[in-house]
């Protein structure tokens, strides 16, 4: 479980400061910029989440390796927050780049009227606001995301789910375990959704 919390906060962490860039890119008046920013967000999410893990698996890690030189390192679990990461950015961006478009113009141009400048606009204004609408998106996403975890078992990444089922299939318990490793998974994500839609009522 460790292990998925940890694949769940990197990548969300990382997804959404790399989400948040593209989705700037993307409304961007820079054709180049936001033609980029679209392509990038259409590729991820015209892709299963498991094609994109096996590509980072078998493609990148010689990469890494030759990068990095660190014969220790666990490049099966880099490659998974690399690969959960540049996948969940593609997510985050359209939520972020909603909640960026949700906020008034007349905010900008007022902005723009004292003298700021248009970066300082997006990062000093519309952006904290934005977020500020779009927590219980955000957040729902990362739920998503820790659901998602338990795919890097393609990788032969030890976590919460592949325990479950290895340890099933050792003692010849595997219908009990896959039922209690899905009621664990269930209680988290129906905790997690309850708070989230208490948040959401709080900010609306």
């Amino acid at each position: 479980m460790v292990r998925t919390l940890e694949i769940t906060i990197v990548a969300g962490i990382a997804g959404m400061l790399l989400g948040t860039l593209i989705a700037v890119m993307r409304l961007s008046k820079n054709p180049i910029l936001s033609a980029l920013a679209a392509t990038y967000v259409t590729a991820f999410r015209s892709i299963p989440l498991v094609m994109v893990l096996l590509w980072f698996y078998l493609l990148v890690p010689n990469l890494i390796k030759k990068v990095i030189g660190n014969p220790n390192l666990d490049i099966r679990l880099l490659s998974a927050f690399i690969a959960f990461s540049l996948f969940e950015a593609s997510y985050y961006a359209e939520i972020i780049r909603a909640g960026i478009q949700s906020i008034s113009r007349g905010q900008v141009s007022a902005s723009l009227a004292l003298g700021m400048t248009v970066g300082e606009t997006m990062w000093l204004i519309i952006l904290p606001q934005a977020f500020r609408r779009m927590v219980p998106l955000l957040l729902t996403q990362a739920i998503i995301l820790f659901q998602d975890s338990s795919l890097v078992y393609v990788m032969g990444l030890v976590n919460f789910f592949g325990v479950a089922y290895n340890t099933g299939i050792r003692d010849g318990t595997l219908v009990e375990l896959i039922f209690f490793a899905g009621a664990v998974y269930l209680i988290i994500c129906f905790a997690a959704s309850t708070l989230v839609g208490k948040l959401q009522k709080k900010t609306t």
